[in-house]
């Protein structure tokens, strides 16, 4: 059995970090939800200021198909507030709501207890893709310009009254994504490889990524046949073989979620393309000081 990445590299020193590998991209894992309540503008807001590469983040379809921004395929009490401010009494699925119905949602008020730093966003509602493409147009934060977006379509074949079929799922974000010229800094992520191998039909250009949450068979065979660019693993189920394996087929490795100084440093141990991460301001930090270190 191959040995896990933090057996195999438990023994790397920063200082060899910093002379010998090349750092990866800084993703904002559903912007910064280390720091503010996920998946809003505020948190692509802070993941700008921060100097992230790319914004990931999830994607649902509304009742009248407008693609937004949600990890959830419900609203749920937990993350949002009802339309009259007060706490929901249960999950409201996104598909049932329009987006005039979905706005009147609250979800910058209420924090994640497993990020203490976060802070309120009151009166936030869920975003639509094409928002998050208007904020970046319009942002003056110096890494606006080229951050790139990492944007998971949210499909669940064992409810599939949650979400679109992968075709329609694929339509619709390729749609909003050729209308605002974004094709050459998208990629779409999926556990679905339908989802993905429909973005490939209507955008070509459009980078796909496949998401896995464990490796238990050969994954670079799969991962080829399914003709993704990017394969984005779990980050407790990459070992430094399978990440030079793909690599060496020309796909690139992004995993997630990585949050610690420690895992950080072996995952760049490890030759990774990207890390995606809740807190993308200390990961640039920290990417920063090794930088520092190698001149």
């Amino acid at each position: 059995m191959k040995k896990i990445l933090f057996l195999t590299l438990i023994a790397a020193s920063v200082p060899a970090l910093a002379a010998d590998l090349r750092l990866p991209a800084v993703h904002g894992h559903r912007g910064s939800r280390g720091t503010v309540p996920e998946n809003t503008l505020p948190a692509f807001e802070a993941a700008l200021l921060a100097g992230a590469d790319v914004l990931e983040f999830d994607l649902g379809v509304t009742k009248d198909g407008v693609v937004i921004v949600s990890h959830e395929p419900k609203v749920t009490p937990e993350r949002c507030l009802g339309a009259d401010g007060n706490k929901l009494d249960k999950p409201v699925a996104i598909r049932e709501l329009t987006l005039a119905e979905l706005k009147k949602y609250d979800c910058g008020t209420l924090l994640n207890p497993k990020f203490p730093q976060q802070i309120e966003v009151p009166g936030t509602p869920m975003p639509t893709l094409e928002e998050v493409f208007e904020l970046v147009k319009k942002s003056g934060y110096a890494a606006a310009p080229k951050v790139e977006f990492n944007i998971e379509t949210k499909i669940f074949p064992y409810e599939p009254a949650l979400s679109p079929s992968p075709e329609e799922f694929a339509r619709l974000v390729t749609d909003v994504v050729k209308k605002h010229g974004m094709e050459a800094r998208v990629m779409v992520q999926s556990f679905d490889v339908r989802t993905l191998r429909a973005v490939k039909k209507f955008a070509p250009a459009i980078r796909t990524s496949q998401l896995t949450y464990e490796s238990l068979v050969d994954i670079v065979p799969a991962l080829k046949n399914s003709k993704v660019d990017i394969w984005s693993p779990n980050y407790k189920w990459i070992t430094v073989e399978a990440v030079k394996e793909a690599q060496a087929a020309g796909i690139k490795v992004a995993p997630w979620t990585i949050n610690t100084r420690k895992e950080w440093d072996l995952a760049i141990a490890a030759g990774v393309d990207a890390i995606i991460t809740d807190y993308p301001a200390a990961l640039v930090e920290h990417l920063a000081a090794l930088r520092a270190a190698k001149k």
